[in-house]
């Protein structure tokens, strides 16, 4: 086939002329309108990595807040030395049982006054041991002393709940089956503190810490203490038993501080406290 001049560098070929190329015969306005994705799929995928954008912010917010708390607890009081899961188990458990054997001999004590043992019976009848352990003041320093020696403020946390659950629930087991009769309104008094529990022992663990924050802590603490163990107005003070005198006094001992002059500092504090509380809360537990 021969091509004239004026037809070189052309195509010839009428299905080559015919032929339409990508991004060449564009339409009026130069539209492009080849689409590589629906834009239902932009959409999805838009959403998506937005929410995986927010569920990071959120989690890095989370985890620097964690760290916060934790830096500003440790600086309260750090956690002792670790020590073994076979001893925390033997440890609760152990914690566990003198609940339960506590609940039973005061709920004992309490059903028979007059068939007690005569030793018993005597101790009871000068020192009224029944009454005393029918009152809050004894039970809120075993469950410091529980609370501060623990390992750490979660140990104290679990081992406070449990010792809790059997003093309770096997002082309302032998009330309901043995003595005959279950206190319903006493006993809902109890199921209540026993569920804060844990949370009232995390915060009574850091109370043996160093800081100002822990200071004031303990001074709150011995003022509630001090509200259980004593009763007093204006031109009166007593002392519910000489039990509770030897509560309060044990009480500022574990939690007394590094220097006589502090533990002095935090008894008086505490006592300004209790006054300042009575003022508020009038209504005493115990």
């Amino acid at each position: 086939m021969v091509c004239s001049k004026s037809n070189r560098g052309r195509y010839a070929s009428p299905a080559l002329a015919a032929t339409s190329y990508p991004f060449v015969d564009l339409p009026s306005g130069d539209t492009l309108r080849f689409k590589l994705f629906p834009a239902d799929k932009f959409y999805k995928i838009s959403l998506y990595f937005d929410g995986r954008i927010k569920y990071n912010e959120v989690n890095e917010k989370s985890e620097v807040v964690r760290v916060i708390m934790i830096n500003f607890l440790n600086d309260i009081r750090n956690a002792e030395n670790p020590i073994s899961n076979n001893r925390k188990l033997i440890n609760t458990i152990a914690i566990l049982f003198l609940g339960i054997a506590l609940g039973t001999f005061s709920k004992y004590l309490d059903f028979r006054q007059t068939e007690l043992p005569g030793v018993l019976m005597a101790i009871n009848g000068v020192l009224d041991i029944g009454n005393f352990l029918g009152r809050f003041a004894i039970w809120i320093l075993i469950a410091l002393c529980i609370s501060i020696y623990s390992n750490s403020a979660i140990r104290a946390s679990i081992n406070v709940f449990v010792f809790f659950v059997g003093m309770v629930a096997s002082y309302y087991l032998y009330s309901n089956y043995i003595a005959g009769f279950f206190p319903r309104s006493y006993a809902m008094i109890w199921f209540g503190f026993t569920a804060v529990s844990p949370l009232l022992a995390f915060v009574c663990w850091y109370a043996k810490g160093k800081s100002k924050l822990a200071f004031i802590l303990s001074a709150l603490i011995l003022a509630v203490l001090f509200n259980m163990c004593f009763v007093y107005g204006c031109w009166y003070f007593n002392a519910k038993s000489v039990l509770e005198v030897i509560v309060f006094i044990i009480g500022l001992i574990v939690l007394r501080r590094d220097t006589l002059r502090s533990s002095a500092l935090m008894g008086t504090i505490s006592i300004v406290l209790a006054v300042l509380l009575d003022m508020v809360i009038p209504f005493h537990f115990g």
